[in-house]
């Protein structure tokens, strides 16, 4: 019997009930104007509740700056996977995610862990 379902559930109740309002913005480039040198966006929101908190000092490297703020989401209340070319909306500012971290159990996602910047 596979401890993951529970642990998802258990994840998204617990962000339900302690986290705050996000929204992930999916942004996805569109075709190449070759006139312009530009790429069409497209944006797909998903609002969610996640803890947010600090990133700590000792985890500050080449990567994560101090600064920078983790938001933890839970899997089962996303449908595809934050990637770093997705954004993260808090409080009406627009927040780069820097890194992407799976917590899972038997191969299957519990929570996501992102590193955000402004």
């Amino acid at each position: 019997m596979s401890l993951a379902n529970p642990l998802r559930k258990v994840a998204s109740k617990l962000m339900a009930k302690f986290g705050g309002v996000a929204t992930i913005r999916r942004v996805t480039l569109g075709a190449y104007n070759t006139t312009t040198g530009t790429a069409a966006e497209t944006t797909t929101d998903t609002t969610l509740r996640g803890v947010l908190e600090d990133v700590a000092l000792r985890e500050v490297n080449d990567l994560i700056e101090a600064g920078d703020k983790r938001l933890i989401i839970a899997a089962a209340d996303t449908a595809a996977v934050p990637t770093t070319a997705d954004r993260v909306i808090i409080s009406n500012r627009s927040l780069q995610i820097i890194e992407v971290r799976t917590i899972e159990q038997d191969n299957t996602a519990i929570t996501y862990e992102l590193i955000l910047r402004d």
